[in-house]
């Protein structure tokens, strides 16, 4: 029976994303990563070009996975309540959810792995994640005007920036959590975004 192609692809990406995750892209060479995937340099060099063409190809997944999951976390929220605080706390929830289950060894954020060595990765790459952070704040800022408009917040605000509070939450939680080794700090950092929401706009009674 042929060898499906795409789990072997799979497995190499895997494989990688978490040598990446774990010493970042200058400490991932092809040579590790054949290794360790226990694949051959010609199977290697089947799926991948070269360590660029890899590095491109795990930032497209990765953006992919992040797209699909903030668009379910955000359809879910909007079908659970009608109210835009409510789906904004809701859609925050489900990644204070979400969060909760990592465990050991913690996974980090490939987005901010690449960042750190942007000289290093082609722009086109970069500009991948730029894309994914434009998404983020754009989407999350459209909601956040909607709950602006029906429940004033207490200070003025900015919604883009208020979106981009949560991208930098998340980012910075999951490097906290990385260097302290403590995995729930990225949930409970989520906690406190979502406290501040509950404050920012807080509702009548």
């Amino acid at each position: 029976m042929p060898r499906d192609g795409n789990v072997t692809k799979s497995k190499i990406m895997d494989v990688a994303q978490q040598m990446v995750l774990n010493v970042g892209l200058s400490g991932t060479s092809v040579e590790k990563v054949i290794e360790q995937a226990d694949v051959t340099k010609s199977t290697f060099f089947y799926h991948f070009k070269s360590k660029h063409d890899l590095a491109s190809a795990l930032i497209e997944r990765y953006a992919s996975d992040d797209r699909e999951r903030f668009s379910e976390f955000m359809t879910k929220a909007q079908q659970l309540s009608r109210d835009p605080l409510q789906q904004l706390l809701i859609f925050v929830g489900l990644f204070i959810e979400m969060t909760e289950q990592l465990e050991d060894p913690f996974p980090g954020c490939l987005y901010a792995s690449y960042c750190y060595q942007s000289g290093a990765i082609s722009s086109g790459v970069i500009k991948t994640v730029e894309q994914m952070m434009h998404y983020w704040r754009d989407n999350l800022a459209v909601l956040i005007g909607m709950v602006s408009d029906q429940y004033p917040p207490r200070i003025p605000i900015e919604s883009y920036q208020v979106a981009d509070h949560l991208l930098t939450t998340f980012e910075g939680a999951f490097i906290l959590a990385k260097v302290m080794n403590e995995p729930k700090l990225a949930s409970e950092q989520l906690i406190q975004y979502r406290n501040y929401l509950e404050l920012l706009f807080e509702q009548s009674t």
